[in-house]
């Protein structure tokens, strides 16, 4: 136990990301917040793989069917609105990692779509939300 203690005061635990990483894991901690409130399950977050990525895949309360999620946070509007990053680079790449996760988990069949939110991340903590439900359709 002595042991531990003087190793854990020489390395002490990291302190959270700034940057664009700390930006993006903030959002996506809004973001699946806000999900949950709404009455989503939240089925992964953070898939990758090969192809690509997908922030949350979650499950939509209303028709029960999948939503792959893409969250863009900003602290502000410098570089424009959050949801304009989406480009049809990151659409093709969300798509593949959409169709990855369907094959690893033989969900074919099932209904799913491409959620977008954007998030404008306020120091008050009262964040601007904007859920674009639907926003692309898929991109290979």
């Amino acid at each position: 136990m002595n042991f531990l203690k003087k190793l854990l005061s020489r390395n002490p635990p990291a302190l959270p990301a700034t940057g664009n990483k700390g930006t993006g894991a903030l959002g996506e901690e809004v973001a699946t917040n806000f999900l949950i409130a709404a009455g989503y399950r939240i089925l992964e977050r953070n898939f990758r793989c090969k192809g690509g990525e997908v922030d949350v895949i979650a499950r939509d309360p209303v028709d029960k069917s999948l939503v792959f999620i893409e969250v863009k946070a900003r602290r502000g509007l410098s570089y424009g609105v959050p949801q304009l990053a989406v480009t049809l680079f990151k659409q093709r790449q969300i798509s593949k990692a959409a169709l990855t996760w369907l094959s690893k988990n033989r969900l074919h069949d099932t209904n799913a779509r491409f959620d977008v939110i954007a998030i404008l991340l306020h120091t008050d903590g009262q964040h601007t939300i904007d859920h674009i439900i639907n926003a692309f359709d898929l991109a290979y």
